[in-house]
Parts: structure tokens; sequence; C-alpha cells
């Protein structure tokens, strides 16, 4: 039969690979993600030469905490992102938020975390704004971002490109920001140091216990979707915590707080102001 699976892939190897994310990220994987699985997991068992999903479930079960559970997670999140998506969270950063913040923060210090960051084009979104804002001018900026998926994260730091993914930057901006790639190169853009040496980089599991320091702004977009109700409360709890008194917190497009905390109010489009 010419739709004959490869490798055999039965809806207990699915279940249990489905229990194993969801312990160690919270992500509620749907039935409907049965193909999605075997699409993406399929290589990687044929890089480890086995002959079923069986075999590989094997693996992860004897390695539930070892590198092949990491490489699990890796193929599975997904890591959708583009540079100034959403760009009226943008746009809101530079005419409300960092306006008010020059007259909240006598320290002269803004803090920003892009929590869920993928491969960057958020955090360095974030950079670009910051940077170009007169109001900002000789400030400390201090930006973090992270991400469950340590190959993204790399990635991210390495701020390398295809062009195709900076198309909808203008020419000016995109002559500031990046470098533009010769030869072997040829397509690509490599983001500039002094962007670069903005940000801290790091591996991070959200719905891990951890701690922050106060953040006056924390991006979370396209990553709560994910969670079931149980764990959306718990990771906007930890947000709140980790804001300043008034803090912001941005979520995705699909996103909502409704009925999740009571602990941010609505000011924009999938924007909230911290209350308590």
């Amino acid at each position: 039969m010419s739709n004959e699976r490869e490798f055999s892939f039965t809806q207990k190897d699915f279940t249990f690979l489905s229990k194993i994310i969801h312990e160690r990220t919270g992500i509620v994987v749907s039935d409907d993600k049965f193909n999605m699985f075997y699409s993406r997991l399929s290589r990687r068992v044929r890089s480890l030469k086995l002959n079923s999903f069986q075999e590989y479930c094997a693996i992860v079960r004897d390695e539930r905490e070892g590198n092949e559970t990491s490489e699990l997670i890796n193929a599975i999140t997904t890591n959708l992102t583009a540079f100034f998506r959403e760009n009226h969270h943008f746009e809101y950063l530079s005419d409300t938020v960092f306006p008010e913040l020059t007259q909240k923060n006598p320290d002269r210090n803004i803090k920003l975390w892009s929590a869920g960051c993928s491969t960057g084009e958020e955090p360095y979104s974030l950079a670009i704004i910051m940077k170009e804002s007169p109001l900002l001018a000789n400030w400390n900026f201090e930006l973090k971002a992270t991400d469950l998926d340590s190959n993204v994260v790399a990635k991210a730091n390495r701020g390398v490109y295809s062009m195709s993914r900076v198309e909808g930057m203008s020419k000016k901006r995109l002559k500031r920001w990046f470098f533009k790639g010769a030869g072997k190169q040829q397509g690509l853009v490599k983001v500039k140091p002094e962007l670069n040496q903005m940000i801290e980089f790091g591996q991070l599991n959200l719905i891990d216990n951890w701690s922050q320091e106060p953040q006056d702004v924390i991006f979370c977009r396209n990553v709560i979707i994910y969670f079931n109700k149980e764990t959306k409360a718990k990771l906007v709890d930890q947000y709140a915590n980790s804001l300043k008194p008034g803090g912001y917190l941005f979520i995705g497009h699909s996103e909502s707080l409704y009925k999740v905390t009571d602990r941010f109010e609505l000011i924009g489009n999938t924007i909230y102001r911290k209350i308590k």
C-alpha cells in the first residue's frame, strides 16, 4: 500500500509519548496530533537505526530524564515566529509603555522578558524597539529570552536568518540592525552584535518552579494556548509574581486570561496589566 508507514506506530505509542510531553512541558496533546507525532519523530527513529516506535518508546522509558526525552520535546514543540509579529504589541510598547516607564523608573533601568522566545525573532524585535526609542537613550536594558527547546535557543543566540524571515522589515531598519550575507552566506542575514549583546538567552521549562527578578514587561505569546486551565493558572500566577506592580503581560492573538486569573486587567488587544 502506498500509504503504509515506514515504522509501526500505535495508539499506545502515541499515548505514552503524549504523556511524557505533558509531564515534562505541561503541553496537552490532542488526538489529532497523531500524524504530526509520526512525521516529526520518524526522522528520529530512523537516525537511531530503530525498527519501530515501540523500540523508541523503550529508549525514552529507560532515559526518562535523559537526552532522548529532550530530543523528543525539541521535535514536538512548535516554533512559529516572525519579526514584529502582532505589530500592535510593539507599537503599544513604544507609544504607551516606554513613556510610562520613563516616569516610573528613577533608576533608568528597564527589564523585559521574552518567555518562549523560539528562534529569537521576538526578543530581537524587542531589542530593536528599545534601541530605536528616543525616550530610552542612555537607559539600561535587561532583556532576557528563554525557551523550552535548547536547539532553538542556540539558534536564537546565533542570530542568523534567511532573507524571507525579514521581508516585512523596512530597508532602513534592515540595514541598521543586520549584516547581509555574501558568497556562501548569500540569502542570509545576521543580527548585529549590539543587538545580540543586549539579550541574555537561556533554556527554561516554564512549568518548572522558577523565579525571576521583578520585570517591567513579559512577552509570553502563543505559549499558554498549549496548556490546560490548571497549568495556565499556575503559570500566569508565576508571571504575576515576576512582574513589578503595574507591570505588563503580552500574550498571543488567540489566547485569553478570561476566567484564568484575577491578578491582571485587560487593557488592550491581548495586553494585560498586573493589578494584584
